[in-house]
């Protein structure tokens, strides 16, 4: 049963220098305003093993737990906006391309899904969606259109769905869709076959961008597939299979995108600025090879 209460933060400080961590006076500042376990994250590689102990290594430092903490917030802000981009590429060219293949309510239509059911659940997850939507243009098309039971045309509706749904759609079409194809072609991954895995990666990754979770030395659930020939400027030097949780190749997936949607983007050099700012990161923490700047996919 577990039996532990809740610290005050000076107990809080009070336990941290016990085990080990050197803080100073602004570590009450901090951990009035940053919680201790989302700290947790960022000081869990200084403690000693057995890790269970919680006990630190010797000079390690809550101001370097705080320029982690600071880095990793830096990071997902650049990541973020580099996945933005990805995303509005993806609506509009998921909009474009199969209202004119399949016409405006293509998305409705299940016949379309290699999985019935999943296609059915995201469809409730748009209409929530749509519900909870205070956007004038929905409102006045419903209001407008109320003898019509069907959603609002996808050019409309797709507007309001989240990049996770909107790659739970493109995955789930099936594979005689001309425009899955065309629009795995247009984004340069060649086809179908690579593209929705990279697609839910980056999900993944928006997600704990905009739920502020930690990218820094996380393990990341999501297995890229990679191009064995990329028709675009890419790495030499992959990551093997043990490495592939690491942000380091799904940065490199990010990248290969950005560099279409938005040719001559300056994420390379937001990434080295950043990583210039705070020289105690350790790159191997992110999974990042020693010549990666480099590589023709980030020296385009």
């Amino acid at each position: 049963m577990y039996k532990k209460h809740a610290l005050t933060i000076d107990e809080q400080i009070h336990q941290l220098n016990k085990r080990g961590l050197i803080t100073g006076e602004d570590a009450n500042h901090f951990l009035s305003h940053i919680s201790y376990y989302r700290l947790a994250g960022y000081w869990w590689p200084m403690q000693k093993e057995p890790k269970e102990d919680h006990s630190f290594k010797e000079n390690s430092k809550f101001s370097d737990v705080i320029a982690l903490y600071n880095f990793d917030r830096e990071l997902r802000i650049v990541i973020f906006d580099a996945i933005e981009k990805i995303e509005i590429s993806l609506r509009t060219k998921l909009i474009y391309h199969l209202s004119h293949e399949l016409g405006p309510w293509w998305f409705q239509n299940l016949d379309i899904y290699q999985n019935v059911t999943e296609a059915e659940k995201t469809l409730l997850v748009i209409e929530t969606e749509l519900k909870r939507s205070k956007d004038v243009f929905i409102k006045e098309h419903i209001k407008k259109h109320s003898d019509d039971p069907r959603l609002p045309p996808s050019w409309k509706t797709l507007e309001l769905t989240s990049f996770g749904t909107l790659s739970k759609i493109y995955g789930n079409l099936k594979n005689n869709i001309v425009s899955k194809a065309r629009i795995a072609k247009e984004l340069g991954v060649v086809n179908h076959t690579f593209l929705p895995s990279w697609l839910q990666s980056i999900a993944q990754i928006r997600n704990y961008c905009a739920h502020h979770s930690r990218l820094w030395n996380k393990n990341l659930p999501g297995r890229p597939r990679l191009l064995p020939n990329p028709p675009n400027a890419w790495i030499n030097d992959v990551p093997v299979e043990r490495e592939l949780h690491m942000l380091y190749i799904h940065l490199c997936c990010i990248k290969y995108l950005l560099n279409i949607v938005q040719p001559k983007n300056d994420l390379t050099t937001q990434l080295t600025a950043l990583l210039g700012k705070y020289p105690n990161v350790d790159p191997n923490a992110l999974g990042l090879k020693i010549n990666w700047t480099k590589e023709p996919l980030w020296d385009s």
